[in-house]
């Protein structure tokens, strides 16, 4: 070993030796609780497993120097971390592995994730925040590879902003003094991956408390590092962000990952630079083996050479730990012996508790719907069929509740023509399970809280007789103007956002106004742009985070499915993030920064509000509602919407546009037109020119694509037109599918129709340069003129000749 201990006194030799020694204990722990949910998996009672054995010993030295109010972002191989400080036992390890859906038992996810992601509880029952510099924090886990990475650099850089920003500082709740290190993890193969390098970078340029660990075992699934890393040493190959006595960078560390004095002392030494002077730091921490494999889906024998198998044996980190132990005369073989036989019994005893409480409320179901079977079959003329299902039922020793779901609902099909009480049992039997059940699933995906964004009542706009018709954009920044004013907790950042105060103008002169830590320009990096803004929202202050052009958000697309939006839902409500992504697209012309790729984010971004206002005055009335709730949303700015003229309203940062309500904009009879955002206006355009031959249509402004129409005013329109046609700039089965579906199936308008129901949309093409690429690749008010037309002339030819 590089480090032996030093003590002063005999007592502070035996606390040391206590300590090391609950350490191992923690360790092996750890290991069996691998080595046995590997087993668990192969027996078909866990669906699939990933663990943290080989890197163990490191683990417990980083929970030496992680402080209460310190964040963890990392991968699934952190569990020696969680069990160090007391975060998860070992029933909860199992818990999570079984998928129990109950919280209490699996604190982790509820069993919405498999074992090896990791969660704190941020959040009181009612959706408030804890105060979280009084505990250990680990942000929600998410498997795809360095996805933890653009969150980890929002949740580093809140210490930042809580440390400089007088108003953020007082969010006591949140931080004190911008102390707390955020801590992130990564295995050596996943730093091929852009997202590392990204987050690198721009920690590195922010200056930011981060400590990065990546766990080094030469090895990325199958793949070796040659094939991974140039020069197979990613600290080698980050040398130029050392830091020097005249460049900001890293502080970069190498520690072997089974030298367990080392790596205390490493630890401790990039903890106390990250907390105290906010610098990053990485610690690469090699020598690490990986005793059973990538995960339960192969064995590693096949792709590793026995040379390579013996040295891991020699050098695993819990036998290098045991051997140095020996020879330092801490313990005895004896006492490790003794030690490690009661610690599998722990874990094995651990284990069945775990199962035994998974399975004890499924048998409780199992049998309420034996009995109701079994009464159902004396009842009914079909009994034998039906006392078949009942015993299959009964036979399954270790019933799942979709074997329960499944034996009720098939025993229906024998009764279809019978009316009994015992019929009318299992159907409210049924009724009450999935009532039940279901939520267990599918539960939070939105915020759950009484109040949230759906809740908050609308504001109207108030102006003045003499009202100003001003340049849109300008509504826009005199609203944040008084959001900054009202909301100290709001920060906003982005590409252009700061001096320039964004392409358009939106922020103009805030920066210079609220200073450069609220309003901030950030480099050309969306992914890490959204996972500041992740990181931010996770610790109590309110980013917006500013997107250049709707088209970009394809760059941080990936972190906003797969992190953002599923915050509540992986933590059953014990976590949230409520980021405002602002951009602006729609109806501009070229290939680039035209998109429309509504339909794509609806089924992505399921998990957050999608809002599409048509004027700049309906944006900012969005901010203000969503600052009043707490949940995470994109606003769509028109592009070509800032320098038309709006007028000025005198409520600025009060005024709300509410959350998942539709606007009529102008009433009618004949038909039912429906679109969003700068699209609007040219349905707006045709309705006049309808008008002028005998068509009156109703134009219907969605406002928000997520959520749709809550009170379902678009039905009652078609239930007073009979006729639809939804207006679209996005392909042909985007949004404008999604929109028809919600319509015609969710609202059952099907039955007011008395013509089919039509979508115009865009070409499948994006438009090709130029104004004329534009008008031959998305709806025109020709379009729409002649769409309406033929849809009238189907039923009244006598009065709509054919046009041409």
């Amino acid at each position: 070993m590089q480090t032996n201990p030093k003590t002063n006194s005999e007592l502070s030799f035996n606390d040391f030796k206590a300590e090391v020694l609950n350490d191992y204990k923690i360790a092996v722990t750890s290991r069996e609780c691998s080595l046995l949910g590997r087993r668990e998996v192969l027996t078909g009672k866990a669906k699939f497993g990933i663990f943290g054995d080989g890197k163990e010993v490191p683990q417990l030295a980083w929970a030496k120097s992680f402080k209460k109010g310190d964040w963890r972002s990392g991968y699934y191989r952190d569990q020696t971390l969680m069990m160090a400080l007391g975060l998860l036992n070992i029933q909860q390890f199992f818990a999570g592995l079984y998928a129990h859906t109950d919280i209490e038992a699996d604190p982790m996810s509820a069993g919405r994730q498999m074992g090896g992601h990791f969660a704190t509880h941020s959040l009181n029952e009612d959706g408030s925040w804890k105060n979280v510099t009084e505990q250990y924090n680990s942000s929600a886990d998410i498997s795809p590879t360095a996805g933890q990475m653009p969150r980890l650099l929002g949740l580093a850089q809140a210490s930042k902003i809580f440390r400089n920003d007088k108003g953020a500082s007082k969010m006591t709740q949140f931080s004190i003094k911008g102390n707390e290190v955020a801590w992130g993890t990564i295995g050596n193969a996943s730093t091929s991956e852009g997202l590392f390098w990204e987050t690198i970078n721009a920690a590195g340029v922010l200056q930011v408390p981060m400590v990065m660990s990546v766990w080094d075992d030469a090895y990325g699934i199958s793949v070796h590092a040659k094939h991974q890393t140039t020069k197979e040493n990613i600290s080698e190959i980050l040398k130029g962000f050392q830091r020097n006595d005249e460049e900001d960078g890293y502080e970069i560390f190498r520690v072997n990952g089974w030298d367990y004095g080392a790596l205390i002392e490493t630890y401790e030494k990039a903890g106390k630079i990250a907390r105290e002077e906010h610098v990053p730091v990485l610690i690469h921490v090699q020598e690490l083996t990986q005793p059973q494999g990538h995960s339960t889906s192969g064995s590693h024998e096949r792709y590793k050479s026995e040379e390579r198998l013996q040295w891991e044996r020699d050098f695993d980190c819990n036998v290098k730990m045991r051997e140095w132990m020996i020879a330092n005369n801490i313990a005895t073989d004896e006492d490790l012996s003794e030690l490690e036989k009661n610690i599998k019994k722990e874990v094995r005893d651990g284990k069945k508790a775990a199962w035994d409480a998974f399975l004890a409320p499924q048998r409780e179901e199992q049998q309420e719907a034996i009995t109701l079977l079994g009464n159902l079959a004396e009842s009914s003329s079909n009994k034998n069929f039906i006392e078949k299902i009942k015993n299959d039922l009964a036979s399954e020793k270790e019933a799942q509740r979709r074997d329960i779901a499944a034996a009720t609902r098939k025993a229906l099909r024998y009764v279809v023509g019978e009316d009994s009480s015992e019929k009318r049992q299992l159907l409210d039997w049924i009724s009450n399970y999935f009532e039940t059940i279901q939520p267990k699933y599918s539960s939070h995906l939105y915020s759950e809280a009484k109040e949230n964004a759906t809740t908050i009542s609308e504001i109207k706009p108030t102006y003045n007789e003499a009202a100003e018709e001003v340049d849109a954009r300008l509504v826009l920044r005199d609203n944040f103007d008084a959001i900054f004013a009202k909301h100290p907790e709001v920060v906003i950042f982005g590409e252009d956002a700061g001096k320039i105060g964004d392409v358009n103008q939106g922020l103009e002169g805030m920066q210079e106004k609220y200073g450069e830590i609220r309003v901030s320009d950030v480099g050309i990096r969306e992914a890490t742009i959204l996972g500041q803004g992740i990181g931010l929202a996770m610790r109590g202050l309110r980013p917006i985070a500013e997107i250049q052009y709707l088209d970009y958000i394809l760059y941080c697309l990936q972190i906003m499915s797969d992190d953002l939006v599923t915050v509540q839902y992986r933590t059953k409500g014990k976590q949230k993030a409520p980021l405002i992504v602002r951009t602006r697209g729609h109806r501009l012309e070229g290939i680039w920064h035209s998109g429309s790729q509504m339909g794509g984010l609806v089924h992505l971004l399921r998990g957050m509000y999608i809002l599409v206002p048509r004027s700049m005055t309906k944006a900012a009335g969005f901010y203000n509602t969503l600052l009043e709730t707490d949940e995470p949303a994109l606003v769509v700015e028109c592009l070509n919407g800032y320098r038309l003229k709006e007028k000025m309203p005198t409520n600025m940062g009060e005024f709300r546009t509410p959350i998942g309500v539709v606007e009529t904009v102008k009433e009618g009879n004949d038909i039912t037109l429906v679109s969003y955002g700068s699209t609007l206006r040219i349905v707006e355009e045709a309705a006049k020119e309808l008008q002028q031959v005998g068509i009156d249509a109703e134009v219907v402004d969605i406002q928000s694509l997520l959520p749709l129409d809550l009170n379902h005013d678009l039905s009652k329109s078609v239930a007073k037109t009979n006729r639809l046609l939804v207006i679209d700039e996005d392909v042909p089965g985007g949004a404008s599918a999604y929109i028809m579906q919600h319509i015609v199936d969710t609202q059952n308008a099907y039955q007011y129709l008395d013509s089919k129901p039509q979508t115009l949309s865009a070409q499948p093409h994006r438009p090709a340069y130029g104004t004329d690429g534009d008008y031959f690749s998305k709806p025109s008010a020709e379009d729409i003129f002649e769409k309406v037309y033929e849809m009238m002339r189907e039923s009244d030819p006598s009065n709509f000749p054919k046009l041409r």
